[in-house]
C-alpha cells in the first residue's frame, strides 16, 4: 500500500503547478485549466486523508467538489465565449471590461 505522505506530495505538487500556471499564463483558458488542476489537487489529498482515517465522507465531499467545479467551469466558459464575440481575444491584458473604448 502506498503511504499517506506520498498522496500528501503527490497534492502538494500538482497544487503547485496549478498555482504557478496561475499566476504565469496570460490566456484565459489556461488560468481555467490550472484552477482546475488546483481543485483536484485538494480532492486527491482529501480523497487520501479520507481513506487514510476510514471515512467516506470525504469522498462524498470530494464529489461534491467535483461537481460544482463543472458548474463553475461551465459558466466561466460561457462568460469567455461571450467576452471573445466582444473582444477576439483571450489576453488578459486585452480585457478591460470597466472601461469603453
Amino acid at each position: 500500500m502506498v503511504p499517506l505522505n506520498w498522496y500528501l506530495i503527490l497534492s502538494f505538487c500538482l497544487f503547485g503547478i496549478g498555482l504557478t500556471g496561475f499566476l504565469i499564463r496570460k490566456n484565459l483558458i489556461m488560468l481555467l485549466i490550472s484552477i482546475e488542476v488546483m481543485l483536484n489537487a485538494v480532492n486527491l489529498s482529501l480523497v487520501a486523508l479520507g481513506h487514510y482515517l476510514q471515512d467516506l465522507k470525504a469522498q462524498v465531499i470530494a464529489l461534491f467538489i467535483i461537481g460544482c467545479a463543472a458548474g463553475a467551469v461551465a459558466v466561466g466558459l460561457i462568460i469567455l465565449v461571450i467576452a471573445y464575440r466582444n473582444k477576439p481575444t483571450l489576453k488578459i491584458e486585452e480585457f478591460n471590461l470597466l472601461r469603453e473604448d
